[in-house]
């Protein structure tokens, strides 16, 4: 019997399944961080929406800064 060798896609500890941040239900590769399409989806939508956001710098006028080109 041949041991298989994890995939580059599996990057999971040995012996622990990573859980869907949305659902909590084990992942699957086609939809990999997320269990599903529609957990793809919600997550998707959440960052859409500005559910999910990442704190930028504010100016010293209190508005946020503009990059510069």
């Amino acid at each position: 019997m041949k041991a298989i060798a994890p995939t580059k896609t599996d990057q999971s500890p040995p012996g622990r399944a990573r859980k869907c941040p949305i659902c909590g239900k084990p992942t699957v590769p086609e939809n990999s961080p997320f269990c599903s399409r529609r957990c793809a989806q919600v997550d998707l939508h959440r960052w859409l929406s500005g559910t999910y956001v990442i704190p930028g710098r504010e100016d010293e006028s209190g508005t946020p800064a503009e990059e510069e080109d």
